[in-house]
């Protein structure tokens, strides 16, 4: 059987699939293969059927990737529907295809505080574990408890906050290691309170970030002590725009795609904030966002 009919059997398989409206940003070429696996157990079933040498690219919402315009020459994985959501005492669990906005209503409803912070993140939950997604002053390794893994050659392992080094936008995961699955040791508190400071964080974040365009967020880490868009605006490059990308002048950190935009402009952009941060400042800023496919 070829590879496409093994696939279907445990979800769904397409060739030649375009990636620019899988991401927030709208950018992007084609995957040669992309699939959705039904759920955790036909993922770990299917796992089996695709060769070692084939590149595997999980994809949630794509809030924060910034994919080659040449796309992406493998199989990337759709993993929307690992979506389960469960709360048991002050533990949630969730899948690695949850909404971390839904996750975080969920949490408000159960009177549960700790990740309020998620509802102002566009992602899913699996990119939100392996970059420690944070905001507001919360980040997922305050409150992870414990993360499951599928390896490429079908194991599934628990691991723990403390086997993961956590620190600011980084986990530490096995390599090839697929997120299915994310714990949350939660604490109690007034539902309405927690709905509050939720409301809270969504209205700043719609007054200071440039939601009506699509983007993938921010797109440098905050270097220690400072704030990227503060960097990027103090050397004039706000409102920078490259073919159809341009340096949001609302918030510097956010480059945001005026329609029709491709992956060389927003990574000449890219390019150019970092290279004239770092010849006015001498800092050197990190990029935040994932580039797949192409480099700086």
């Amino acid at each position: 059987m070829s590879l496409y009919a093994d696939l279907s059997r445990f979800g769904n398989i397409d060739a030649d699939v375009a990636l620019a409206g899988r991401t927030t940003l709208g950018v992007g070429g084609h995957a040669a293969m992309l699939f959705r696996p039904n759920d955790e157990k036909s993922l770990a079933q299917a796992i089996f059927m695709i060769p070692e040498d084939t590149y595997i690219f999980p994809i949630g919402r794509g809030s924060n990737l910034l994919i080659a315009d040449s796309g992406i020459d493998g199989l990337v994985l759709d993993l929307s529907d690992l979506n389960t959501l469960e709360v048991s005492g002050n533990t949630l669990v969730a899948g690695a295809g949850a909404r971390m906005s839904k996750i975080a209503q969920l949490a408000a409803s159960a009177g549960l505080t700790g990740l309020e912070f998620m509802a102002t993140v566009p992602g899913d939950l699996g990119g939100g574990v392996a970059m420690n997604a944070g905001a507001f002053g919360q980040q997922v390794s305050d409150v992870l408890q414990s993360v499951t893994l599928l390896s490429r050659d079908g194991k599934v392992q628990t691991l723990s906050r403390n086997d993961l080094d956590m620190r600011y936008r980084y986990t530490a995961l096995p390599k090839d290691a697929l997120i299915l699955s994310a714990s949350f040791a939660l604490t109690e508190k007034n539902p309405e309170d927690v709905k509050q400071v939720m409301r809270e964080m969504r209205a700043k974040r719609s007054e200071t970030q440039p939601l009506a365009l699509p983007n993938c967020g921010s797109v440098f880490k905050n270097p220690e002590g400072d704030f990227a868009a503060r960097l990027i605006e103090s050397v004039g490059l706000k409102g920078k725009q490259i073919g159809n990308a341009n340096i949001s002048d609302k918030h510097a950190n956010f480059i945001v795609n005026q329609g029709g935009a491709s992956c060389l402009d927003v990574l000449q952009l890219i390019r150019l904030a970092k290279a004239e941060v770092k010849k006015q400042t001498g800092i050197d800023l990190e990029p935040e966002v994932k580039l797949v496919g192409c480099s700086l």
